[in-house]
């Protein structure tokens, strides 16, 4: 339960701080966080096939 609060304090943190952010830097940021997160989704995907495999 912990857990939650501070994940749910965190996101309104966040997305405070992007409201006022202007939009270009927001949709930079956004597409910068979405290849991290499709490489580590890849490099994830890759690993367990691997490791299958084996």
């Amino acid at each position: 339960m912990l857990f939650l609060v501070a994940a749910l304090l965190l996101l309104g943190v966040v997305l405070g701080t992007v409201a006022h952010a202007p939009l270009s830097f927001t949709l930079v940021a956004a597409a910068v966080i979405g290849v991290w997160l499709a490489v580590f989704a890849a490099r994830e995907h890759h690993s367990r096939r691997r490791a299958n495999t084996n």
